[in-house]
């Protein structure tokens, strides 16, 4: 279903950052080395600047997805981006790994996130998504419960917004399906993510494509979707940590460059784009 996009635009495009900074890692590796902090530090002190200016300079508002721990450890930052007139959206607390957690402790922690969110940013966030790109087998239900107007860590879809449902598993019988949900999702992919491209963690993530591979990869998408999904949603997802590096700068720029040759693509950040749905 197309979304009800402002008079004369065609696609809406969302670049969220993902702003990790120091617990980028947390979810996964026990103990964080100083290699791996400093990623952080680069985060905060050079890829988040660098991606401001970018944005500025466009003049394109961003879905900032930030943990607990990030707001919390620097609140500077999260003025700088909120002055800038982006979204800050829900992140986890410290980018844990969700379908490994219990239920007890899912709850526990979005409890957490959310003061967070109301001692740094001064409200709760409208949007959620998991630092796992996962859910667990409660996942959707807590987020209903808190009353979360979307959700942008599923991939039912890939340029339209959809109700998720709940899916019972059966190996041998049909899956059972819940009704669709009052959270909106907004789909990621990983094909439109920096991380897996273009980062190296030493055991971990090869990464390190080329560029121009990568820019034409997110090129296509952006065509199919512009040609094909008229009313749809492209969302893009960016990491200071690895879209704040020169190279990576430059392709991110070049990549907003090309989506701005069309006059009919509105950038906006996911709130907005979740309120131009209607079922």
């Amino acid at each position: 279903m197309p979304l009800n996009l402002p008079a004369g635009k065609r696609l809406a495009v969302n670049i969220g950052v993902d702003f990790d900074a120091q617990c980028a890692f947390s979810g996964h590796m026990e103990k964080l080395s100083p290699a791996i902090l400093s990623r952080g530090d680069f985060d905060v002190n050079v890829g988040t600047p660098r991606l401001l200016r970018l944005f500025a300079k466009y003049e394109i508002p961003t879905t900032w997805c930030t943990p607990g721990h990030t707001l919390i450890t620097f609140p500077d930052s999260i003025r700088a981006v909120t002055d800038g007139g982006h979204e800050i959206a829900a992140h986890g607390a410290y980018h844990e790994s969700v379908p490994s957690l219990g239920e007890a402790e899912e709850r526990r922690l979005m409890d957490l996130q959310l003061s967070q969110h109301e001692q740094v940013v001064g409200r709760r966030p409208r949007g959620y998504r998991s630092p796992a790109w996962d859910f667990s087998d409660w996942t959707l239900g807590i987020l209903e419960e808190h009353g979360f107007d979307w959700d942008s860590s599923l991939m039912g879809r890939d340029f339209e917004p959809y109700r998720p449902r709940q899916v019972t598993v059966h190996r041998e019988q049909p899956n059972e399906f819940g009704p669709p949900s009052s959270v909106l999702e907004l789909p990621v992919a990983w094909f439109m993510d920096d991380f897996p491209a273009l980062d190296h963690v030493p055991g971990v993530l090869a990464g390190m494509m080329s560029t121009d591979d990568t820019f034409a990869r997110w090129r296509d998408n952006f065509d199919y979707a512009y040609e094909n999904h008229p009313g749809g949603v492209l969302t893009h997802t960016v990491h200071g940590l690895v879209s704040g590096r020169a190279h990576a700068i430059m392709l991110l720029e070049r990549f907003i460059r090309h989506m701005k040759e069309r006059d009919d693509v509105w950038f906006a950040t996911l709130s907005d784009i979740c309120d131009c749905w209607s079922d």
